[in-house]
């Protein structure tokens, strides 16, 4: 029984303020754009004006006259959520790893960046649209955030099983900042049997030639452009998500101008939603059983199987074509299980390098607290006092960071990462024994 079709949007607008190339002519044409009627849910990042949020939400209240915008940490999360159907709740969960304060030039941090929630009311079924940012990648040959975006990846994923309820889809729709073959992307899937709506390698949709904004730079080491803003799904039980079509849909440019709506291009997933029979065999054995099974499904509708870096254990036990070719069921926990393994390993380094950082630091701070008294003990040479008064100044300011980041914020990232750590653990420790549950 067909229950419904949805057309949702996610795209990052890049609004920052003072930095962001022709922001208020670019968010003047996204809000045209969204209020055309064509779209039904709308996932929006990078929203961190207020004025540019409000200007979203009232250039497009004709056609999506519900929204909801995510507040979080000094800038606000930058999500924002547009709807044709009612918002009845929403929730935000902030991570607990999230870049570094004193890195200003990526301002990640002042994002106080996580995972919103809101929950839609769309013909009588409640969908659930989770919108994300993960932190970025500065350096692809020295990732020192690459830890930190694992773990908001799987913490991700497990808000996400924790908060399904009673919904019958689920839908993360953000720029995550993975591609299909890295970590972060293979941890978010696999933990949340999610289903990747993009089954072509062709699409592209940050760096890439049809983007005005890009560097030439970066079409010189990568010329085809990355894949990092995803649109993934999953049906409750019964459901069966049928994936219809995946486009770019934006025009490369703004009309009559010369530049693109983003430097992201907005990314473009049409669902349906057809409830499936009760099989009657496996639910005389889940009553036997004391237990409730699950017939989840989502469908890709291509004319051939694809196949990608990652292979069929990504799309999941549910992910079954057009042509009925379905991923091998018993692919998913080895492959699970590899890419915990790996995101382990990955939060061991950071644990040991948090443990060599603050060794430096207090060894930082011990040798500059000795050249402060230094300073203090010497008289300054005649005409200098100003300047020895500052540099008094100063030595001190970065001794106070010193300790700070030694004491404080070493603690407060090390159990960040713990606690990731020992979530993957836990899940690593039983998954298999209690695969059902997972």
């Amino acid at each position: 029984m067909l229950l419904l079709e949805l057309k949702i949007l996610t795209l990052n607008i890049w609004g920052i303020p003072l930095v962001s190339s022709n922001r208020a002519p670019r968010i003047e044409a996204i809000s045209k754009e969204l209020s055309s009627g064509q779209y039904d849910i709308v996932s929006l990042q990078e929203v961190w004006s207020q004025h540019d949020s409000e200007q979203l939400q009232q250039g497009t209240a004709s056609v999506l006259p519900y929204s909801h915008y995510f507040h979080s940490g000094v800038m606000g999360a930058g999500l924002l959520v547009l709807s044709k159907y009612p918002i009845l709740g929403t929730l935000f969960h902030a991570w607990s790893v999230n870049g570094y304060f004193h890195r200003i030039q990526h301002a990640d941090w002042f994002g106080g960046k996580g995972v919103g929630l809101c929950r839609i009311l769309v013909k009588d079924q409640i969908i659930h649209l989770y919108n994300a940012h993960l932190h970025a990648e500065y350096d692809n040959d020295n990732d020192e955030y690459k830890t930190h975006r694992v773990i908001q990846a799987f913490d991700t994923a497990q808000f996400i099983e924790a908060t399904r309820g009673t919904s019958v889809l689920q839908i993360l729709a953000g720029d995550l900042n993975t591609q299909p073959q890295d970590i972060t992307y293979k941890v978010l899937l696999l933990t949340s049997k999610m289903t990747d709506s993009c089954v072509s390698d062709s699409f592209r949709t940050n760096e890439c030639s049809r983007n005005s904004y890009t560097s030439a730079s970066a079409l010189a080491k990568n010329p085809l452009g990355i894949r990092i803003d995803h649109i993934f799904v999953r049906g409750a039980d019964n459901i069966k998500a049928d994936i219809i079509e995946y486009t770019l849909p934006f025009p490369e440019r703004v009309p009559g101008q010369k530049f693109s709506y983003s430097d992201h291009e907005a990314v473009l997933a049409k669902l349906r939603l057809t409830r499936l029979p009760t099989s009657s065999g496996r639910k005389a054995a889940a009553i036997e059983n004391g237990v409730n099974t699950e017939d989840v499904e989502c469908n890709i509708v291509e004319d051939v199987c694809p196949a990608d870096d990652v292979g069929g254990a990504i799309r999941g036990t549910e992910a079954v074509n057009g042509n009925g070719c379905t991923a091998n069921a018993q692919s998913l926990p080895a492959a699970r299980t590899a890419a915990l393994n790996e995101a382990l390993a990955l939060c061991e380094a950071s644990l040991l390098q948090l443990n060599t950082d603050r060794l430096l630091y207090y060894s930082a701070a011990t040798v500059l607290f000795v050249i402060l008294v230094l300073l203090i003990e010497f008289d300054p040479p005649v005409g200098l006092q100003t300047i020895y008064v500052l540099l008094k100044f100063i030595v001190f300011g970065v001794i106070l960071f010193c300790l700070f980041m030694a004491s404080i914020w070493n603690y407060m990232e090390r159990n960040g990462v713990l606690q990731g750590k020992k979530s993957m653990e836990v899940m690593l420790l039983h998954a298999q024994k209690y695969e059902y549950f997972y």
